[in-house]
């Protein structure tokens, strides 16, 4: 059945339940109760339709920079943003694990993001000092972000069995204010 023939069935089921009714006083609380579930459902589609739209409005645009600073209005710390990729390549016939930064530098209180995009293989992405972890899928950019909290040089780096061994890691350097 067509949405058109779903509308007309509903409309002529009102109608008999409007006209079957004897008192006027129900008629009238009826077609209230009526008129109130249509506003109701207006007002839902209008917020679903404009969510909707609001999203695809503010999607971020990719970024290939591999550092980008910015700043956001609604927070006083200044955003550092990193672009890399996760991936291996051939050395003298075995894989070596690595990412496409291997040093990142921010100051205290900075907001770090970081999107790591897997180009070649199986990989995650871990800093225990600031409980980040990223299980990054191949050909997906996955976003991780964390304040700056801690003053000093922390190792980044894949758990990947054998993979930070090989020297899929690199440093977050975070510097003194």
């Amino acid at each position: 059945m067509t949405r058109l023939g779903i509308g007309r069935k509903l409309i002529n089921n009102l109608n008999k339940f409007i006209m079957d009714t004897k008192n006027p006083n129900e008629v009238k609380n009826n077609n209230l109760a009526i008129v109130i579930v249509i506003i109701i459902a207006v007002i839902i589609g209008w917020s679903i339709f404009n969510s909707k739209k609001k999203v695809s409005e503010t999607a971020p645009a990719q970024n290939s920079a591999a550092n980008v600073e910015t700043s956001i209005a609604d927070t006083a710390a200044p955003v550092k943003e990193f672009v890399m990729d996760s991936f291996y390549e051939m050395v003298d016939g075995q894989p070596k694990p690595q990412y496409s930064l291997k040093e990142i530098t921010v100051n205290q209180g900075d907001l770090v993001r970081i999107k790591i995009t897997v180009t070649k293989g199986a990989h995650d992405f871990k800093i225990d000092e600031y409980n980040v972890y990223a299980d990054t899928q191949p050909n997906q950019q996955m976003t991780v972000e964390f304040t700056a909290d801690k003053i000093g040089e922390f190792i980044y780096y894949c758990t990947k069995p054998g993979h930070r061994a090989n020297g899929h890691w690199g440093t977050l350097k975070v510097l003194a204010k």
